[in-house]
């Protein structure tokens, strides 16, 4: 099984910045893909970052520029620091790993951009 646990969320004004964390249970080495997800009040969840299998890291039109994702192998942790936050970046923030066709998700981590 494979836990993952994130923090880092929070109540931030427009053009301020998070740093969300996702530590998990499992050496994320042998994670196929490692990313994060958010969802929105009425909305479908979306991919915002992730690390793909070729270890590539893809991010959204809608964050590129903004948002940085980043792994510490040595702690099992995947960041994801987030600059010049918009009211629009609202959502639940998830963390997801993927092993072969398994994938896991966290509970997740409140992101409210208002001021």
């Amino acid at each position: 099984q494979v836990q993952l646990v994130e923090s880092g969320g929070g109540l931030v004004q427009p053009g301020g910045s998070l740093r969300l964390s996702c530590a998990s249970s499992r050496n994320i080495l042998s994670f196929h893909a490692m990313g994060w997800y958010r969802q929105a009040p009425g909305k479908q969840r979306e991919l915002v970052a992730t690390f793909t299998s070729s270890g590539r890291a893809d991010s959204a039109d809608s964050v590129k520029d903004r948002f940085t994702l980043s792994r510490n192998y040595a702690k099992n942790t995947m960041d994801l620091q987030m600059d010049s936050l918009k009211p629009e970046d609202t959502a639940l923030y998830f963390c997801q790993a993927r092993i072969l066709s398994n994938n896991y998700w966290g509970q997740g981590t409140q992101v409210t951009v208002s001021s």
